[in-house]
């Protein structure tokens, strides 16, 4: 049978399954069957997330699983793990086929213990429905009713991913990695790509499957708030991480995934050509590759537009933590104890971030203070100049949307040569990069 046609038949199985244990009493009768994970099949029917057009009837559009199924990159995260890349990293790491491998399958799939997976549970369904909405068989069938409440779906086990705070941390469970799950250096070297993360920006280009309703909807500027709380809980994270590693004593030290890669990874060129030779080394001995702080880069922009105290408090704390990261074995107690410290003032700020109010004006003023700062952002590397490339994007687009500069189409043309900048990661060149900014800053002006 394909794929499309018994997955429609699993989501009418399960609505059978699920709703018999409704008819006894209230919907809240659900919660006790809360905790299992019935696959993509349960939202799959026609009338529910499976039309192919969306409708207007509801206060959603009813063809959610279709963009899922036909467009989202997570709908094939289980099949790349088949394909020759993926083959020969199972092969470098010695944990034999990557489809088979927890190591591989805790992100590329709903790797969920076996007594938390339904009758209908499928793995190589891949990152589905449930690998960011939570466990369905409590709310599956009472959500179905007319004005159920967002709310109640919560409390039977529905993930609160209108929340952004609490979005960016499930995307960041793969997209940065926890204790559990994370690419490292060895993974790297292996072949699996580096990971890099902008809430708002891959929301984008998932693609969008949501509506984002009035009642928790940050006015226009919804995606720029969504690009600060991501930036903040990202920033957070990472600096978590930082703090794991260091304090691992029987990890390896340093964890080169937490360095800059294109440091040492970089097409070389004569002497006289060298632009990282012209900039120098600056807080570091040469030899020594630099601690990645692109995670940082775009939040500090947006924390020195809100909240200049803070700002300071947090650069202090970023600039002790990196003097230790870029020594050669930097103390790993004193690592752990500085990483800490910067993720509570960033969790702080997170906050902060979250319930800033924002409108054109600030919008434009964080454009124009990223671009402004091109030139020190091409000149920290490859990965903050993408980290910088990816802001503008998403800043631009609620901008462009909302405010319509008479200029748009021209400061689009210009963002997008960013990018182009980007496409081969070892040959990065830091002036390049800083032009193509320069003429971003031009365009949007003063």
């Amino acid at each position: 049978m394909a794929r499309n046609g018994r997955i429609f038949l699993l989501g009418v199985w399960a609505l059978l399954l699920l709703t018999p244990a409704l008819a006894a009493g209230p919907p809240e009768r659900a919660a006790a069957v809360s905790g299992k994970y019935v696959g993509p099949g349960g939202c799959a029917a026609s009338s529910c997330h499976g039309s192919v057009q969306p409708k207007a009837v509801t206060r959603i559009f009813q063809n959610e699983y279709s963009i899922w199924i036909a467009q989202d990159k997570h709908a094939r995260a289980f099949s790349v793990l088949s394909n020759p890349v993926s083959l020969r990293i199972g092969k470098i790491l010695n944990i034999g086929r990557p489809d088979q491998a927890a190591k591989c399958l805790v992100c590329h799939s709903l790797y969920v213990p076996t007594e938390q997976r339904a009758q209908i549970f499928e793995l190589d369904d891949g990152v589905s429905c449930e690998s960011c909405h939570g466990p369905a068989s409590g709310w599956l069938g009472p959500h179905t009713q007319r004005d159920w409440p967002h709310e109640k779906s919560v409390s039977l086990g529905m993930y609160d991913t209108r929340n952004l705070t609490l979005r960016s941390e499930k995307c960041l469970t793969c997209h940065l990695g926890t204790a559990e799950k994370f690419v490292d250096h060895e993974m790297i070297a292996a072949g699996h790509p580096d990971l890099t993360f902008e809430l708002d920006l891959f929301s984008t280009v998932m693609p969008r499957h949501w509506k984002m309703p009035e009642s928790y909807e940050t006015g226009a500027w919804r995606q720029v708030q969504a690009w600060g709380v991501g930036e903040a809980v990202q920033l957070r994270e990472s600096l978590n991480r930082v703090s794991r590693r260091a304090k691992d004593t029987k990890g390896a030290w340093p964890e080169y995934a937490e360095l800059d890669c294109f440091a040492c990874h970089h097409s070389l060129t004569m002497p006289l050509d060298s632009w990282r030779q012209e900039r120098g080394y600056p807080g570091r001995r040469p030899g020594n590759p630099p601690w990645n702080q692109s995670r940082e880069v775009m939040f500090r922009a947006l924390v020195e537009e809100i909240s200049p105290g803070a700002a300071k408090q947090f650069n202090d704390e970023s600039t002790r933590l990196a003097g230790l990261m870029n020594q050669l074995n930097g103390n790993r107690e004193e690592v752990g104890a500085s990483a800490d410290r910067a993720a509570a003032l960033a969790d702080q700020m997170a906050k902060q971030v979250e319930g800033q109010n924002y409108d054109s004006a600030l919008t434009l003023r964080l454009l124009r203070r990223v671009a402004g700062d091109g030139a020190a952002i091409a000149n920290e590397g490859e990965r903050p100049a993408e980290q910088a490339a990816m802001t503008l994007d998403s800043l631009f687009t609620a901008y462009n949307q909302n405010a319509k500069p008479a200029n748009g189409a021209d400061v689009r043309a210009a963002i997008d040569a960013l990018f182009q900048q980007l496409q081969n990661p070892s040959a990065y060149s830091a002036p390049r990069f800083a032009a193509q900014m320069q003429r971003v800053s031009e365009l949007l002006g003063r």
